[in-house]
């Protein structure tokens, strides 16, 4: 899908990164300087990035990253990467149907998408809330009903955001588990204007 995506809008060309091997060699300080923009494409757990603090001083410089779902499942040992990325996962439930507010219609990857509008996928909750931290896109007013206590109870559950790391833009989305929610065109105009942001195209 992220090849299709690329190649239709003519935004970016994507270079798949896709084992350690690959993230030794790719995601290296001289090949960084090599590259526009990264994706972390539900990654989990250390990657082997084999000098992460050059990769975030490579984003503070003003380099696009952006991320979905278990990115935030990614690094948990690294407090230099949560604070980039703008929360840490904790937990989810069973796969279940839930009504997604937009909170701000102005961004890019928001933009098309109604509010709000119901997405079947796995829901994410974090150890602490990005708010405050970073500007929050997409959100739940109550909890997932998804087998967890306190299900359907009133809350805050923030599912997108986006802000600044140093000159780099960051974005964070916590759909896509799911292969059919990346196969949506809802989550692609989302996945798309994200990146155009990232890479600061609009």
């Amino acid at each position: 899908m992220l090849a299709r995506l690329g190649n239709d809008s003519g935004v970016f060309a994507p270079t798949f990164c896709r084992t350690t091997v690959e993230v030794a060699q790719l995601l290296s300080p001289a090949s960084l300087a090599m590259t526009d923009g990264v994706l972390f494409a539900n990654t989990t757990g250390n990657l082997g990035i084999p000098d992460l603090p050059a990769f975030l001083s490579w984003i503070r410089d003003g380099h696009p990253f952006v991320a979905t779902h278990s990115a935030t499942d990614t690094y948990h040992d690294e407090p230099g990467y949560l604070e980039m990325i703008g929360a840490e996962f904790e937990t989810h439930g069973n796969e279940t149907t839930v009504d997604i507010r937009v909170e701000d219609r102005s961004h890019p990857s928001t933009s098309a998408l109604p509010s709000p509008f119901r997405v079947f996928d796995e829901i994410y909750e974090f150890r602490t809330s990005p708010r405050g931290r970073a500007n929050v896109l997409l959100s739940l007013d109550r909890h997932p009903d998804d087998g967890h206590p306190g299900a359907g109870q009133p809350g805050d559950f923030p599912l997108a955001w986006h802000g600044m790391y140093g000159n780099g833009r960051v974005f964070y989305t916590a759909l896509g588990h799911r292969e059919d929610v990346w196969n949506d065109t809802r989550f692609q105009q989302h996945l798309l204007g994200a990146i155009r942001w990232a890479f600061g195209l609009s």
